[in-house]
């Protein structure tokens, strides 16, 4: 079977800057909306916010941990905020405010991670962040949200606007393929299939769905039927896509720009030894990463289409067995 469905994929804006694009937005819309940022504001974007709302921003300084707290207390007082930094630096740093003023008290606070995985590429491996997606799943509560493109960015800030509780949304520094048409719907807990399948299917999410359509389109070409699934949403997850694709494929690979050993990759093959067990691969990180231009990195640790496809490979000689 064919490809039925062929995508340009044409670069489009970093998911960090349709973040701050849509938050201004929501600016105008919604007053409640408020924003911290920690002295980033110019690389996470949310400058767009500030210059059009000044009155309902805060600058926090480079103290990312205080920035959380600060955001918990507005959300206690019934505004909707948006913190922000570098994935790296929110998470790590502010990890214990997260989890006893947030996620303890299931407080309506936003959390955007922007420059998060290997694909920042030249600022080196102490802000790369390729834990920031199991320390978010790990907090009770949190909805995790990783979008592929500026359109899915776009809906998720609105979804994390208009959902109570506490969110996680991954954001990129580097461009980022456009999967989606315009008025695409999304919703926690859902996933997309981009491209159907019955010998495999590959589970990806950020700049790797790109990359996992392209090796469906290698995969394709000698002959091998790949379903293309964007896991955005990570928990929780969409536990019937899954089981789906394991009873329907009997094979998955999961690739992701995050530690194998407690990224998306573990979560999906927890549904799947409890609904429909089949043979998995993983494409993923096992250590930090060097500095380097993003295109250089993603290609040095294996974050490419050619990778995917290899896995895919592997995992159906094992089906085979």
């Amino acid at each position: 079977m064919a490809i039925s469905t062929k995508y340009e994929l044409k670069l489009g804006a970093a998911t960090r800057e349709a973040f701050g694009r849509t938050l201004a937005e929501l600016g105008n819309k919604n007053k409640n909306v408020v924003v911290c940022d920690a002295d980033l504001s110019k690389s996470t974007y949310t400058v767009f916010f500030q210059k059009e709302h000044p009155d309902r921003f805060i600058e926090c300084g480079i103290a990312e941990a205080n920035m959380v707290a600060i955001g918990s207390g507005l959300a206690a007082a019934g505004k909707i905020p948006f913190v922000s930094s570098f994935s790296a630096f929110v998470i790590n740093k502010g990890f214990e405010q997260l989890r006893v003023t947030a996620a303890y008290p299931n407080v309506n606070l936003k959390v955007v991670g922007t420059h998060s995985g290997i694909s920042i590429g030249e600022d080196g491996p102490s802000q790369m962040s390729i834990e920031d997606l199991s320390l978010a799943c790990n907090l009770p509560g949190f909805t995790v949200l990783a979008p592929a493109d500026e359109v899915s960015m776009a809906a998720c800030i609105h979804l994390a606007a208009e959902t109570f509780g506490p969110f996680f949304v991954r954001a990129g520094r580097a461009k980022a393929a456009i999967v989606y048409e315009p008025g695409t719907k999304f919703h926690v807990g859902g996933s997309h299939q981009l491209i159907d399948g019955k010998d495999i299917a590959i589970f990806a999410n950020g700049l790797l769905v790109a990359e996992a359509i392209k090796a469906a389109e290698q995969l394709d070409a000698i002959g091998i039927s790949a379903r293309v699934i964007d896991l955005y949403s990570i928990k929780p997850i969409d536990r019937e896509a899954i089981t789906k694709a394991a009873e329907e494929c009997g094979a998955i690979v999961v690739a992701e720009e995050h530690l194998k050993d407690t990224g998306i990759g573990t979560r999906v093959a927890q549904v799947v030894v409890e609904t429909a067990p089949c043979v998995m691969e993983f494409v993923g990180l096992t250590n930090y990463a060097e500095s380097g231009t993003p295109e250089a990195v993603l290609e040095k640790y294996g974050m490419t289409a050619s990778v995917i496809v290899t896995a895919a490979k592997k995992a159906l000689a094992r089906k085979k067995k």
